[in-house]
């Protein structure tokens, strides 16, 4: 079983950016989907932002339509990490980031423990 570990969260002012990242050691990142999901308080867990490179033809990234156009997500194969670059943060984006060994949160079957994001002024 997979060990994720998320960091690069904290505060930030809206319009701001963050990266963060998503280690996965052992874990192989070309043949594996990884996901990035986040919490936010009283709201339920929602998914951001998936990177599959199990294809041998293309690689696959998928955004939630709410960070379409600021938010990146990729991959080093040699550092076993995911990244998710953020930009024009906005205060609807605190919440807590988590990344997990799949796409679809029911065949997750491990989950990071978690790094916050607040965006206030």
């Amino acid at each position: 079983q997979a060990q994720l570990v998320e960091s690069g969260g904290g505060l930030v002012q809206p319009g701001g950016s963050l990266t963060l990242s998503c280690a996965v050691p052992g874990f192989s990142l070309d043949t594996h989907v990884i996901g990035w999901f986040r919490q936010a308080p009283g709201k339920e867990r929602e998914k951001v932002s998936c990177i599959d490179s199990s294809s041998e033809i293309n690689e696959f990234k998928y955004y939630v339509d709410s960070v379409k156009g600021r938010f990146t997500v990729s991959r080093d194969n040699a550092k076993n990490k995911v990244y998710l670059q953020m930009t024009g943060l906005t205060e609807d984006d605190t919440a807590v980031y988590y990344c997990a060994t799949d796409c679809d949160p029911d065949y997750v079957d491990s989950w990071g423990p978690g790094t916050q994001v607040t965006v206030s002024s």
